[in-house]
């Protein structure tokens, strides 16, 4: 007895499923910002882990979250310090924002790229699909 539209759907589906659970994007998770507040200063103790997480130098990270955040920052060891009250939520967001803008393959969606400078413009080289793209964030 051939099978139904409905089955067929539900198989088709079933399997773009399974296909998404291996996708790049679920295989980089990020851990939760360590943040703590001390006088003005903000102490992101577990800043060191992102960089390395995502493979991109860990100063243009910091750059990048102190110009978001509007504030100055530095690199102590293993922790990051900004200047100011800056609550977790906002570091998460900020990261995430960096992962999805910087790191992610925008044709395959794959962590798995790493930054080339060609003249003056960055560009995100896929290594998964060899997708060559204008990078948002340097």
């Amino acid at each position: 007895m051939p099978l139904s539209y409905e089955d067929l759907l539900a198989r088709a589906r079933s399997g773009t499923e399974k296909d998404a659970k291996k996708s790049g994007a679920l295989r980089l998770e990020l851990p939760e910002p360590d943040v703590i507040w001390v006088g003005n200063k903000t102490i992101f103790r577990n800043y060191a882990e992102f960089p390395k997480l995502i493979r991109r130098d860990s100063t243009r990270v910091l750059m990048y979250l102190a110009k978001e955040l509007a504030t100055a920052a530095s690199i102590d060891g293993e922790r990051a310090i900004f200047i100011g009250r800056k609550d977790r939520d906002s570091f998460s967001q900020l990261l995430q924002r960096y992962v999805k803008d910087g790191v992610l393959c925008p044709v395959c969606g794959s962590p798995d790229t790493h930054l080339d400078r060609d003249k003056r413009m960055w560009f995100m080289v896929c290594e998964a699909c060899g997708a060559r793209s204008i990078a948002k964030v340097a």
